[in-house]
């Protein structure tokens, strides 16, 4: 999977189209993610002792993987992103606009490193 917790994406599709955020949680079987400040509904909560005042909390909902693009903190344009094999046999993620690096996926193997 291409995005990580932590990355900034930017939605590309629903009501909050446009916005940025930072990856707060990831289902990878659902192909779902969590962003912060993007898709937030109520959650209606009874009074309880925990909380007293009782009424509506604010949360972020998940949304699904393909409505988001990567932003590359590189060119802070959002982008695909690619994979790359290195020279030394690990592998990294990068922007397909500028090129540049988003992170390691694998640490460098010596089988697959270049001779």
């Amino acid at each position: 999977m291409p995005i990580r917790v932590d990355d900034t994406v930017e939605v590309i599709r629903g009501d909050d189209r446009g916005t940025r955020g930072k990856v707060l949680r990831i289902d990878r079987e659902a192909g779902q993610i969590v962003v912060e400040g993007v898709n937030r509904v109520y959650k209606h909560v009874r009074r309880s002792q925990k909380n007293p005042q009782g009424g509506r909390l604010s949360k972020e909902a998940a949304i699904h993987l393909s409505n988001v693009l990567f932003v590359c903190p590189a060119c802070n344009r959002p982008t695909r992103v690619g994979a790359r094999q290195l020279d030394d046999g690990g592998k990294e993620r990068y922007c397909r606009h500028c090129g540049a690096s988003a992170g390691q996926v694998l640490s460098p193997k010596a089988r697959h490193a270049k001779k």
